[in-house]
């Protein structure tokens, strides 16, 4: 059983200052992608009150659908993930929305951004980094991988360590989603 282990951070100062940080530090950069992440909240149970996300992702012609389970601890997003790619196009991504809302699900908002991709190897781990830019809500850096159960406590150490010695401020950690935010009206 996969879990995301993320921080996420608000940028407390330019974009080009991290990035010139996380290449110091060894990272990669991957790419860049623009991704439109259109979320849907179920018929029976609200999932902004028990913590969920179910969405379509789409990043170009590729399209993903992903559900989030709740947080399961304080300070990290760490959450069991389930994703699995779909079909190509906008009409597949256009047809699963159209699925989930036959099945009473109702759209709920969708969340664009660009994002920055970065990642880097440490003690066995890989970290991925993504500097995005969420229209209407603000810049981010989120730092993840994927944990077994097993193995969360040690890997949200390892996430807490690498954060520390990037120097990323813990004052500046966002645990609300970018669905949140952009909900909430939080522009930064």
């Amino acid at each position: 059983m996969q879990y995301e282990v993320e921080q996420k951070f608000r940028l407390g100062e330019p974009a080009e200052s991290i990035v010139a940080r996380l290449l110091e530090f060894g990272a990669t950069a991957i790419g860049e992608v623009r991704q439109a992440d259109h979320y849907f909240n179920h018929p029976v149970r609200d999932f902004a009150t028990t913590d969920e996300a179910l969405r379509i992702r789409s990043v170009g012609e590729q399209n993903w659908l992903t559900w989030k389970g709740p947080k399961i601890d304080q300070k990290t997003k760490t959450r069991r993930e389930i994703e699995s790619l779909l079909g190509d196009g906008s009409k597949t991504a256009e047809e699963i929305g159209e699925i989930l809302t036959i099945l009473g699900f109702h759209a709920v908002a969708v969340v664009r951004k660009v994002r920055k991709k970065f990642e880097v190897e440490r003690n066995g781990r890989r970290f991925e980094f993504a500097l995005d830019s969420v229209d209407r809500v603000g810049e981010f850096l989120e730092v993840e991988f994927l944990a077994e159960k097993a193995d969360l406590q040690a890997a949200q150490d390892a996430l807490s360590s690498l954060c520390a010695e990037i120097g990323l401020d813990d004052s500046l950690i966002e645990r609300k989603s970018y669905l949140g935010l952009l909900l909430d009206g939080s522009d930064s």
